[in-house]
């Protein structure tokens, strides 16, 4: 069997609450090659970490983060209450800078594989971003992720930085030369499962696929030549393969 990145999707969010430190964490201890992170800018130029934008499912707060400064953002509780109840209520749990996580992953794991996904579709957050990977030198090794074509356009040509797309009617802002702008493709366990994945099995790109949490989801991503593979819920996976 070719090698197989495993990648924790926002972290080991199954089991945790999603892109905190706390999750992160435990995606490292488990032993991930990759963490899958969302960047998007706080109103004073920050980038943290949240899926979203908006505040409201993980921390119960109807506001975006580009809205709020670092400091108001620092008061939000990021536990999602939605899912996990109390559990990780009043325990200190933050909504994380990016810094803080390159900070983390530089002392426990400094050759993790980080998948940057950029939320907030500005060439600023993806200055911001690529200054602070190139400062604690995760930069060479990370994954530029976006849902938006202009934005890994911009990636690739002023940085080469190493991207990944998705299908081009998932895109945002796509064209018609997109795909000369990715180095590897992202499909979710729907496209997999579906009747157009052929389409996107053949372009010749290494292919990321997303989220596979059972054997049976792991086991049609290993044969459909996946180079990486992402989990809510990394366990299974590392078992399959044996990692």
């Amino acid at each position: 069997m070719k090698q197989i990145l495993v990648e924790g999707h926002r972290g080991f969010c199954s089991k945790y609450p999603e892109n905190t430190l706390l999750s992160f964490e435990a995606a490292l201890e488990l032993g991930v090659d990759a963490i899958e992170f969302d960047v998007w800018l706080t109103q004073d130029k920050i980038p943290v970490l949240m899926h979203d934008g908006n505040a409201i499912r993980t921390c119960g707060v109807n506001r975006h983060l580009r809205d709020m400064t670092l400091s108001e953002v620092k008061t939000l509780q990021p536990i999602y209450r939605e899912k996990f109840g109390d559990t990780y209520a009043d325990q200190g749990i933050t909504v994380p800078t990016l810094e803080e996580l390159l900070q983390l992953c530089a002392q426990k794991a400094p050759h993790i594989i980080l998948g940057v996904e950029i939320k907030e579709y500005t060439e600023e957050n993806v200055d911001l971003t690529v200054a602070l990977l190139k400062k604690y030198n995760f930069f060479d090794t990370c994954y530029f992720y976006a849902f938006n074509a202009r934005i890994l356009k911009y990636i690739k040509t002023r940085y080469n930085g190493r991207t990944m797309g998705y299908p081009d009617f998932q895109m945002k802002e796509y064209e018609q030369d997109s795909y000369r702008y990715y180095d590897e493709i992202g499909l979710s366990m729907a496209i997999v499962k579906s009747e157009i994945a052929p389409i996107y099995l053949k372009k010749g790109l290494p292919i990321h696929m997303y989220c596979a949490d059972t054997k049976e989801d792991v086991a049609l991503c290993i044969k459909n030549g996946a180079s990486l593979i992402t989990a809510n819920d990394p366990t299974e996976l590392l078992k399959v393969l044996d990692k």
